[in-house]
This record gives C-alpha cells, sequence and structure tokens, in this order.
C-alpha cells in the first residue's frame, strides 16, 4: 500500500486556521455591512491620466452596466458614525465581472489604509488593502464628486437620493504614496427590489481583472471570511444584500 504523502508543516498551520476562521465565519453569517440598500448604476472609464497602471478596465475608456450598493459597518442607528461602505459590481464584456469594495477612510496616503467611521456616505471610500499588479502596488478608491448630489447619513436618505437624482461618485487610483488619479465615475441608479437586493453577491477576492491580485497582510484572512460567509448562506460568493432600511 503505497504510504500518505506527508503534510509541509506550513500546510498543517494553515489549514486548520483557515478552516476555523470559515466555520467561525459560516456559524456568525455575515459580520459586517448587514444593513445595506443595493441600486442599478453604470460606469464610465475615462482613462488613466499620466502613466496608464497596466489594468485595461481602469486605462481604456469604456461604459458598464454596474451594480451599487451602500451599506453600513454595523448595527448602529442611522446617523451614527459608523465605518460606512461602498461594493461596485462592473458588468465587464467578458463575462467576468469585477467586485470593487471600498470602506470610509481618510483621503491622505497615510490615512487610505485605515477604515475610519463617519456620519455621512459622500466622502472619500478606499480599499484599505492593496492589490498587486506584477511588483507594484495599487490602491483604488471612490471619492466625493462635488457636482453630485449628497447621499445623506442614513440608507434611506441614499434610496431618496437615488429616486430624485442620479447620484455619482469619481472612481480613483492610487500608488502607496501618490496622488488620487481619478480614472471615472459610478452613477447610482434605480434600487433595486428585496428579491434582487438579498440575493446579491460580491466576492472582492475571487472577481477581479486578470492583471490584478489581492494583496496585503488581510488578504488571506479576508479571503477566508469570504469563503465561510458563501457557506453560510450556500451561496458562490459574498452575500451583498440586506432589506434593511436605517
Amino acid at each position: 500500500m503505497t504510504p500518505p504523502t506527508p503534510v509541509p508543516p506550513a500546510r498543517r498551520t494553515v489549514g486548520p486556521a483557515a478552516r476555523a476562521v470559515e466555520r467561525a465565519t459560516a456559524a456568525l453569517g455575515r459580520l459586517l455591512h448587514p444593513a445595506g440598500r443595493s441600486f442599478t448604476g453604470e460606469v464610465t472609464i475615462w482613462g488613466t491620466p499620466g502613466p496608464p497602471t497596466g489594468v485595461a478596465l481602469l486605462d481604456d475608456p469604456g461604459r458598464y452596466a454596474a451594480t451599487v450598493r451602500l451599506s453600513r459597518g454595523t448595527p448602529t442607528p442611522g446617523g451614527w458614525p459608523d465605518v460606512l461602505g461602498l461594493a461596485v459590481r462592473v458588468h465587464s464584456p467578458t463575462g467576468r465581472p469585477f467586485d470593487l469594495l471600498v470602506s470610509s477612510s481618510g483621503a491622505a496616503p497615510v490615512l487610505r489604509n485605515l477604515p475610519l467611521p463617519r456620519r455621512g456616505f459622500t466622502g472619500t471610500y478606499s480599499t484599505i488593502t492593496c492589490y498587486r499588479l506584477g511588483r507594484r502596488r495599487l490602491w483604488l478608491a471612490a471619492l466625493a464628486d462635488p457636482d453630485s448630489v449628497d447621499l445623506g447619513r442614513t440608507l434611506a436618505a441614499v434610496a431618496a437620493a437615488a429616486r430624485t437624482d442620479a447620484p455619482r461618485v469619481v472612481l480613483a487610483v492610487a500608488s502607496a504614496v501618490g496622488p488620487w488619479r481619478p480614472v471615472g465615475q459610478v452613477s447610482i441608479g434605480a434600487p433595486l427590489d428585496a428579491g434582487e437586493d438579498g440575493a446579491l453577491a460580491f466576492d472582492p477576492v475571487r472577481n477581479l481583472p486578470p492583471e490584478l491580485r489581492a494583496a496585503g497582510p488581510l488578504a488571506w484572512l479576508r479571503e477566508q471570511t469570504y469563503r465561510g460567509s458563501r457557506r453560510a448562506r450556500g451561496a458562490r460568493a459574498q452575500s451583498g444584500g440586506s432589506t434593511a432600511t436605517v
């Protein structure tokens, strides 16, 4: 009988840890951003000012259908300071979506790596952790559009703004210490109904342009968290839906 293949020490350590995180997340369901509103949307890419990023979806002008979700990080009452979230699914013509998840943060280089609580949904959102593009690191952000309607402090206010106007945020890229460079915009459209909202699934680990990969010290933990949450729902990707109205 062929002896079993020995498991390397690193795999013996990482495997049980990954399974523990997965089980914990599956048991608790979605830990963060449980309350949110989802919308149709459109992403317009203008192209990258200055040197190209190397990501075709960001460098080449284009227009794409999108799904957008704004959310609160924890079940705090509406209007209280919270880490707010913005999720954008870009429906690319290749058939492989790009799921961009960003959290409320500061705009300065030292603050773009930190999730920062705030009261209003209008402001800076960043990816917090970086992406790898070859040997380079890249951060993405959604910045406030000064010409757009204010999104307000509650999810109900966000929905009201979407019904009366077409709120927009500006997409931008940056290096670790460089300034944000606008590359396009996201327009928020009609609210989705509760069924569509509840069935939404975002996955920022799997759904990336082919040139990018998730990186940084939290990348592994994020992957395990999303995997556990998928198991909790019996879904193929991370849930992005709720019917909360705060």
